[in-house]
């Protein structure tokens, strides 16, 4: 026993001797070369245990994700010397946005009081990308610290511009002003990509716009296949929108831009051996691994011609309705007595710039009393441009007897199809008014102050009030008497009891973590229903969203973790810090990724939405009873 103290003893004293004896170093691995637009990593590698590290900034370069913190450490006596191996490691995600030499600052770390501070790290950004030779430099100089050796992996997974684009599609390059166009916004990808969002619309200067409606689209992105220059893309479309050019000359489109993240295949290297079963497990199809990066894409600045319309041949009522259209003008009735109320109804309809279309106004009789006219319309846009029925609608009053004609209407348009302008005429409108029952202007007539309401003059005068009426004694007041100062308890007692819920329930509001908690299964069941109804009607897209939400929001709540900082990671962390089994959480976390990517893998996909629903079921039941 005394032995065995002894030999405790003396490790002790031999672990912070080896400790101690070990240098502080922070070494910095990166490519020393990048291009334009391209994303990288950035670690910095310390061998010492330390606090209160601080990253340099990164001037230059946008940071797409980080940090990204692991530990790792190791102890070895070998005849009796103990060595203890320590590698604490921060990366970054950065993309260069510039051409230039730039200069990455000095990362730091406090090691038992002292500071530790890596070299600064020069990076040259060029236009286009990285030779091999540029490569191999990089591998070489990526340690900055001396002493210190470490290789950066010459196959890091990237996006190329062939698997992943944005395109803009015009109906057509030229247009008359006043003439629609649609542009289509479509995503091009040859991997499965996910969180979609749109980091910068565009701008349309000298355009009136209008966002395309797409039946049964209800927000989701459509998906296709398609073929360029014998390459398949699947290609969704972002976003469809109608322009109406407002003026003519060279109009320009500014880009949209979109970030997402592509998930890319990769594959982990492996070496040699003679042994049968590594050759065997060394298939590609077993080191294959996916790594999901950042990426944006934007549209080229596109160019517009309008032209002006035609002056030859411009009519007279002319007011810029471009397209091609109908006109008609009614009445709902021509017989009718003075101080009777009509309705004329303007209609136009047709394809065209329709919603910047006004009906013609008809011209009236002195005697006619007008109010303002009600305009009705029902516009389209969609994949063919602008379409629909602009009406409005006059209410009339003829205030004295007579036979009375409304000239006919006449409305002109410019057809772009044709090239020339198209005049339109209603047909004439005679209404025959007879004398009321009062002659004109009756005592009991009508009059309308708008078109919603017509009143009778005769309603506006009332009655004295008659019957018997309840009296009081003198110096009776409600104040001060006995009923006055129950109800006034009563409703002490009342605000007291409400103060007190209130109270309560702000008490249980404050504990966000047990509230979430409390309510994750039910959220989760609720996303299942909608998942499997979405199943039943082989609706993928709101399947997939249902189902990610599901998962996503349960493990969030159920383990109090915040949604900022959600990630595979935190929730395998998370998962096991509850005391969850490892393969449970490993379970979990490839169900979140299957549904991640599972709307972009090719399959059977009632198939695929089946499968993914048993399980992510499955998982929710297996997490809570775990739980």
């Amino acid at each position: 026993m005394k032995r065995t103290v002894f030999i405790g003893f003396i490790i002790g004293l031999l672990i912070p001797m080896a400790l101690w004896a070990q240098t502080p170093n922070i070494a910095v691995i990166s490519q020393s070369e990048v291009s334009v637009g391209e994303q990288f990593k950035i670690a910095f590698e310390a061998n010492v245990d330390g606090k209160k590290f601080s990253a340099p900034s990164f001037d230059g370069f946008t940071v797409v994700g980080g940090p990204f913190n692991s530990t790792s450490s190791s102890v070895q006596i070998i005849n009796g010397s103990m060595t203890r191996t320590v590698k604490n490691t921060y990366s970054y995600v950065l993309r260069a946005e510039r051409e230039g030499e730039f200069t990455i600052g000095s990362a730091s770390m406090v090691v038992d009081g002292e500071t530790v501070k890596s070299q600064p790290f020069n990076i040259r950004v060029v236009a286009g990308s990285a030779s091999g030779a540029s490569s191999q430099s990089s591998t070489s100089q990526g340690v900055q610290q001396g002493g210190g050796q470490s290789q950066q992996s010459s196959n890091d997974p990237t996006v190329s511009g062939q698997d992943l684009f944005l395109k803009v599609i015009p109906s057509k390059r030229s247009a008359y002003v006043g003439e629609p166009v649609v542009l289509t916004y479509k995503l091009y990808t040859r991997v499965p990509v996910s969180q979609l969002s749109v980091s910068k619309m565009p701008s349309y200067g000298g355009f009136w716009m209008k966002e395309a409606n797409e039946n049964g689209n209800n927000g989701q992105l459509r998906q296709s296949s398609e073929v360029i220059n014998g390459i398949e893309y699947t290609t969704a479309e972002v976003q469809k929108v109608v322009l109406i050019p407002q003026k003519a000359g060279k109009l320009t489109i500014e880009p949209m831009a979109i970030e997402c993240v592509a998930q890319i295949i990769t594959q982990r290297n492996s070496q040699r051996s003679n042994d049968p079963f590594d050759v065997f497990f060394n298939d590609p199809f077993f080191t294959r691994s996916y790594t999901n990066v950042q990426k944006k894409v934007e549209t080229p600045t596109l160019t517009f011609e309008a032209k002006s319309l035609p002056e030859n041949g411009k009519p007279s009522s002319f007011a810029g309705a471009v397209g091609n259209y109908n006109f008609s003008a009614s009445i709902d009735k021509t017989e009718l007595n003075a101080n009777e109320a009509v309705t004329l109804t303007v209609t136009v309809s047709g394809s065209g710039n329709i919603e910047l279309v006004n009906p013609p106004a008809p011209v009236f009789p002195p005697d006619f009393e007008v109010y303002d006219p009600k305009i009705v319309s029902s516009v389209e846009a969609s994949t063919q441009g602008m379409s629909g029925t602009k009406k409005a609608e006059y209410l009339i009053i003829p205030r004295r007897a007579g036979n009375f004609n409304i000239a006919p209407l006449e409305f002109s348009y410019f057809n772009p199809a044709k090239g020339q302008y198209v005049t339109l005429n209603s047909s004439p409108m005679n209404i025959n008014v007879a004398k009321g029952a009062g002659g004109d202007y009756n005592e009991g007539g009508v009059y309308a102050n708008n078109q919603e309401g017509i009143k009778y003059l005769g309603s506006d005068i009332r009655h004295i009030k008659t019957g018997t009426s309840t009296l009081q004694p003198m110096n009776s007041y409600f104040f001060g008497s006995t009923v006055y100062f129950i109800i006034l308890a009563v409703l002490l007692l009342l605000f007291l009891i409400a103060l007190l819920l209130v109270k309560r329930r702000r008490q249980y509001k404050q504990d966000v973590v047990l509230v979430r908690n409390r309510q994750a299964t039910k959220v989760a069941k609720g996303r299942l229903k909608n998942a499997y109804k979405f199943l039943k009607d082989q609706d993928q897209n709101h399947f997939y969203e249902e189902m990610s939400q599901a998962l996503w929001g349960y493990i969030s709540d159920k383990l109090g973790i915040e949604r900022s900082v959600l990630s595979m990671d935190t929730v395998k962390e998370a998962m096991m810090g509850k005391g969850i089994d490892e393969s449970l959480s490993n379970q979990f976390v490839d169900t979140l990724n299957t549904c991640e990517f599972a709307r972009f893998a090719p399959g059977d996909a009632a198939s695929k939405m089946e499968g993914l629903y048993e399980k992510g079921l499955d998982m929710i039941m297996k997490v809570e009873k775990a739980i």
